[in-house]
């Protein structure tokens, strides 16, 4: 079975343009990757449970931060690799330079024995939406064009 992660979009409006918050992963795996490399604050959850609250404790594990809702519901899509991703829309104003996110362990450098602790997160950053159709994983790119749907802000599909 795909994995499943629950996740959610933090926006703002800020000079009249729409913005997202978009998070970088941690790990030396992911240190010089950039465009195509952030994602929507999100996480796994387990069957049963239920993926708005799997998604509001995934943000706050990532980023030391709450939202307080509404959360308005963007659907489903499903990334490269095949895991599903849920997501709602939820409007806040939070200070990226608050960023606290939770940590892994993983051998590093690969067959050295040694373990390290990584940030899950490493760096948090508002995008205006335009640019974080770029700047975010390919199979997350319809939970923007959904949000911007919802919200009247004109952002089309890319390369459809």
């Amino acid at each position: 079975m795909a994995k499943q992660s629950a996740g959610l979009v933090l926006y703002r409006h800020r000079e009249g343009k729409l913005e997202v918050l978009l998070v970088h992963p941690g790990g030396p795996l992911w240190a010089r990757k950039d465009e195509g490399a952030w994602s929507i604050p999100k996480g796994e959850f387990e069957p049963g449970e239920d993926p708005l609250e799997a998604a509001q404790r995934e943000f706050y594990e990532e980023t030391g931060y709450r939202p307080e809702g509404p959360f308005r519901p963007l659907g489903e899509v499903r990334q490269a690799g095949g895991k599903r991703v849920v997501a709602w829309a939820c409007e806040g104003n939070w200070d990226p330079q608050q960023l606290r996110s939770n940590t892994f362990q993983m051998e590093w450098p690969p067959r050295s024995g040694k373990i390290c602790e990584f940030p899950e997160v490493d760096r948090a950053e508002w995008f205006k939406i335009e640019d974080a159709q770029r700047k975010i994983v390919a199979g997350q790119r319809p939970l923007l064009e959904r949000l911007a749907g919802l919200l009247g802000a004109g952002c089309r599909e890319s390369g459809r």
